[in-house]
């Protein structure tokens, strides 16, 4: 049995509403390793000094930075799209972390989503840290598909040089997720783990939950030498307590590394 180097990193975002600490205390309770930081309105995941605190106090390093790019944190660090990217950048440099993960503009940054491309491609050559674009998806309106994201949803359609995959992402654009890294190939860099059922919505279920195919993603990234990390991002909110959430936490982590082992890897 093969057990690969891939590290299962927790997004603070999975404990939400709960603060940015909380994360990092189950992160190390549960023997996760390590977080991906969500910056977003909490004031510790903004602070670069407070985030480096908690990793040495419970000894869970920094693997990735989630850049400000929600509808909820427009105004995180600066209103600016580039600034907020400068700053990801050296917070992960200063933090350790490989990966900046960054979604694509909305339609209406139309002068940031004109230079998007070309400036992403700038900011990757000017450092060691991967900026991994994540795919989204369509937003639904009475069954009518808006298009919020420009260049697209799909970031498969343009030359970045790494990609994220989000398979809730996925399951709401209601494509198939596995043909989707097939096109991200060599460029595919980071992963956030969660689960969705096609509903249309962004449901970032515990993995097995769902139906999209997280054990099959797992055991080809164990297969083919995957260098990146593994992010369970997931939606914790509908937990009745904290006991809940920290056993969901739990199951999610069992499941990722159940099906990273596998019986021999492909050369």
């Amino acid at each position: 049995m093969h057990i690969p180097d891939t590290k299962v990193a927790l997004s603070t975002a999975s404990v939400y509403p709960e603060s940015t600490g909380v994360a990092f205390e189950l992160a190390e309770r549960l023997g996760y390793d390590g977080v991906e930081v969500m910056v977003w309105n909490d004031p510790v995941s903004q602070d670069i000094e407070a985030l480096r605190r908690l990793s040495d106090t419970h000894r869970m390093p920094i693997l990735a930075v989630h850049a400000p790019c929600l509808l909820i944190t427009q105004r995180v660090w600066t209103t600016d799209p580039w600034t907020k990217l400068v700053r990801a950048r050296a917070a992960a440099e200063k933090l350790g972390a490989s990966a900046v993960v960054v979604h694509p503009p909305f339609r209406w940054q139309r002068q940031y989503a004109r230079e998007f491309v070309r400036g992403i491609g700038r900011m990757a050559g000017e450092t060691d840290v991967r900026f991994a674009v994540e795919n989204m998806y369509p937003w639904r309106y009475r069954d009518r598909e808006v298009l919020a994201y420009s260049p697209g949803w799909d970031v498969t359609e343009e030359e970045y040089r790494h990609f994220t995959i989000d398979l809730s992402h996925a399951s709401t654009s209601r494509i198939d997720a596995l043909e989707m890294v097939g096109r991200m190939g060599d460029r595919l860099a980071h992963i956030h783990l969660a689960d969705g059922s096609g509903s249309g919505k962004d449901e970032h279920l515990i993995p097995g939950r769902g139906s999209q195919p997280c054990a099959e993603l797992l055991e080809h990234l164990a297969r083919t030498g995957f260098d990146g990390h593994v992010v369970l991002e997931v939606n914790t909110r509908r937990s009745a307590s904290a006991a809940e959430r920290e056993a969901d936490l739990a199951e999610a982590l069992a499941f990722t590394r159940l099906h990273l082992a596998t019986p021999a890897r492909v050369r």
